[in-house]
């Protein structure tokens, strides 16, 4: 050990050395592997040299790893960051596709698992506590007026059997009823018959008073063979259980329908459940639901939900669910705090499946009476309705039933929609490519898939945050830049240059259209016409219209044959099919119209990228580079627009609905003193469009009774304003900003304007005045070349 301990000492500084060669190594191992090419190599015997003076490939592209939207030719500083310029590898072939080397992959830590069909369990949970079963409470009260002389049940919690003695009453209006009896008895008997004349029958009419006072056939009968009234009166219990109230003493004076006790029957509970209103889509009438107390810890209780509130709480965001629960045993107590689970198995289409109701018939108020046949409740005499009316898939018919579904650690969420990668089958590295998918709702730890993938494909589970990165360095599409050029994800409102397969820029078509198969570009019409039904739909503020609006533009989006293009126009085509395809999926199945307008806020911004990529116009829709012969005094009537619709904005992010509703007249008043007169040919067809838009976004602001709804009108308000500033130009719009908030309206983002760049986000309010991914000025739209100051416009 001495003599190791002296080597040690004597040759520290070059172990030291070693160690640190051997790390460099390893790190430049490391960083060749990263950027996909092999080290230099010894083992074959190369000359070092030979490959020192080897002709390097220059990276074409350099880019900042902390703010990738800046682009290089060559390597540099970052100009925000400072940092420095790194080389951008030539990616695969592909919008949202991305090729990394084995090494790499294993680095990441990449890992995928198929898509399936099967039934998954999403577990409810919840808690509450036990209470009384309301239909089984009972009051015993006053049903005339007197004193109570005597209380046999003098306390709470005693347990009483239906027919014992409650309590003696003295009742001046009941010994005046006995006498009426007495009276009418005895001169019944002694009044002479006669065939003439029907006697009457007094005395029933004395007894049936007596019934109506809560006296007892037997009691009735009592005094009539005593033949004198009684003084005093005992009231029976209606009903057997617990005594849980005492609401009178002895000598108190009662009056008609006081409360002297109230008598639970505790043979049969309700547990009173607090649910989230996230858990509500896998909670039906009649589930099975497991609960555990405090009192009996391991030990499993059962009862069936009997009803689910429709309300829901604003303070807690839950819903109360009622479970009915047997007690015959008497071992839960009310008030008891419970834990339980509902374990709901998802069929396709988000149903809830459980076999064991396959055939039966169930009470709609009792859910713990299930036959095999039908007939009628056996406590309340409601017919029983079939189990498959509730919501309920009860048998396993095909596979079909089976949904779609990817584990959670899949999904990149934006909102309803979600980011998946997917590996690409057969590819000579690993390969892998994004896409845009839609998801239905979360059952336990999977997200069932309504659009966008198939079975059998393999998704990435781990590893999906980097490869999402590893896109957005290229500048191709992904999560945090959904329209690509490595922006910070929010919309490109401009005539920018969009990704290519490689990641580099590439210009979309300007004035020159391009040239289309006949048969793909009437397809493109096709589908452009089914956006436009849409917003027609939207003006009329119809959901049925809507939905059958978005379906036709799925099934238009369905018949396009993307394969005539090929390279990198086929790949720009596919994205915008997909993109439009999981807007009709979720269109058609909107509920509401402030849904409606989000959609459409989304599909509109889809049409107008695939209209500014291919060159195409449809129904007076121009590209947004077109140039249109604008007059400066129609663009000076659009300017009378902006102060309006800042008072909105301003009081939208104060959170006053009453000032933003009463700006509303003022915009209104606004647009209808625009004179297009001095406008002609296509600018005029444009104007008559937008204008039809302005005239349904102002109907949909002046009917906005809340602020949701204002704000949810407002978004489309500005994006109309955004585009009249694209097409036609606003005066002195140098002075104005266009920001963009990624969050509003659950994650799909929206746009607006402001005098200044001091961020007051509209959509938030307060809660999230800040919110803001971009803050830039608009550029004044410069007039078209044929148009200078001495033209005459007259």
């Amino acid at each position: 050990m001495n003599r190791i301990n002296a080597f040690f000492q004597q040759h520290r500084g070059k172990l030291w050395i070693a160690q640190a060669v051997g790390l460099l190594l390893l790190g430049l191992l490391v960083g060749f592997s990263l950027r996909g090419d092999s080290p230099p190599s010894v083992a074959n015997g190369e000359d070092g040299h030979a490959a020192h003076n080897a002709p390097e490939k220059a990276a074409e592209i350099w880019t900042c790893s902390m703010h990738p939207q800046i682009r290089r030719d060559g390597p540099g500083k970052c100009p925000i960051c400072g940092m420095d310029l790194v080389a951008v590898k030539k990616s695969a072939s592909g919008v949202r596709t991305i090729s990394i080397s084995p090494n790499v992959m294993k680095l990441m830590n990449v890992q995928t698992v198929p898509v399936t069909h099967r039934y998954v369990t999403a577990n409810v949970r919840m808690v509450g506590k036990v209470d009384y079963d309301e239909t089984r409470l009972a009051h015993i009260t006053a049903w005339v007026s007197g004193r109570l002389d005597r209380l046999f049940v003098d306390f709470t919690g005693v347990e009483v059997n239906q027919g014992d003695h409650m309590v003696s009453i003295y009742s001046e209006e009941l010994y005046t009823a006995q006498e009426e009896l007495i009276s009418a008895t005895q001169s019944a008997a002694q009044r002479p018959s006669s065939r003439f004349i029907e006697p009457i029958d007094l005395a029933g009419s004395a007894r049936e008073k007596l019934r109506l006072l809560g006296i007892t056939e037997k009691q009735i009968q009592e005094i009539e063979q005593r033949g004198k009234p009684n003084d005093h009166i005992t009231i029976y219990a209606p009903v057997g259980g617990i005594v849980i109230q005492k609401l009178r003493q002895e000598g108190d004076r009662v009056r008609t329908g006081d409360r002297i006790y109230t008598v639970a029957d505790l043979t049969q509970l309700w547990v009173q459940m607090d649910a989230y209103e996230s858990d509500l889509a896998w909670l039906r009438y009649g589930q099975d639901v497991e609960f555990s107390t405090e009192a009996y810890p391991g030990e499993v209780f059962h009862g069936r939900i009997a009803f689910i509130d429709p309300i829901l709480n604003e303070a807690t965001r839950t819903v109360k669910v009622r479970v009915n629960v047997a007690n015959t045993d008497g071992r839960l107590k009310p008030e008891m705090f419970v834990r339980a689970i509902v374990r709901s198995q998802i069929a396709a289409g988000g149903r809830v499946l459980d076999a064991s109701l396959a055939g039966k018939w169930i009470s709609p108020m009792h859910p713990e009476i299930v036959k095999d046949e039908p007939g009628n409740c056996d406590i309340c005499g409601m017919p029983l309705v079939r189990a498959e009316t509730l919501g309920y898939v009860t048998a396993e018919p095909s596979d079909t039933a089976k949904p779609l579904v990817i584990p959670v650690s899949a999904a990149l969420l934006t909102g309803t929609r979600a980011i998946v990668y997917v590996q690409i089958p057969n590819a000579e590295e690993p390969t892998y490519e994004g896409r845009e998918i839609v998801l239905g709702p979360r059952a336990g730890d999977y997200y069932l898939v309504k659009s966008g993938l198939k079975e059998g494909e393999l998704v990435v589970t781990n590893g999906n945050f980097k490869l999402d990165s590893a896109l957005q360095i290229s500048a191709k599409p992904s999560m945090m830049t959904p329209e690509g050029g490595g922006g910070g994800g929010g919309h490109n409102h401009g005539g920018e240059s969009k990704p290519t397969a490689d990641g580099e820029p590439m210009k979309m078509a300007e004035n020159a259209r391009m040239s289309l198969p006949p048969e793909l570009e009437k397809q493109l019409h096709q589908v452009l016409g089914s956006v436009s039904s849409i917003g027609d739909a939207i003006e009329e503020a119809e959901l049925d219209a809507i939905r059958n609006a978005y379906l036709q533009l799925g099934t238009a989006v369905s018949l396009l044959k993307t394969e005539q293009l090929s390279g990198d126009m086929r790949g720009q085509l596919d994205e915008f099919a997909m993109l439009l395809r999981n807007d009709a999926v979720e269109g058609k199945g909107i509920n509401t119209l402030q849904n409606a307008d989000r959609i459409f806020l989304v599909t509109k911004r889809h049409t107008e990228r695939l209209q500014q990529m291919f060159g195409l116009s449809h129904g007076g829709h121009q590209p947004a580079e077109q140039s249109l012969d604008v007059p400066a005094e129609f663009r000076d009537q659009l300017g009378q627009l902006v102060r309006p619709y800042l008072t909105i904005a301003d009081a939208l992010a104060a959170d006053d609905p009453n000032s933003a509703s009463a700006a509303v007249p003022l915009l209104q008043q606004s647009v209808s003193s625009i004179n297009a007169q001095s406008l002609s040919g296509k600018t005029m067809e444009r104007w008559n469009v937008e204008m039809k838009s302005l005239s349904a976004i102002l109907a949909r602001l002046s009917k906005a009774t809340d602020i949701d709804a204002l704000r949810s009108a407002f978004a489309l308000m500005s994006d109309e304003l955004l585009t009249l500033q694209r097409t036609f130009g606003l005066p002195n719009s140098d002075q104005l900003f266009e920001l963009h908030c990624p969050m509003a309206f659950d994650g799909r983002g929206a746009s607006w304007i402001q005098i200044d760049d001091a961020v007051r986000n509209p959509y938030y309010g307060p809660s999230m005045l800040k919110c803001a991914d971009k803050v830039e000025p608009l550029s004044e739209k410069q007039p078209p070349a044929d148009e200078h100051s001495g033209h005459n416009r007259g």
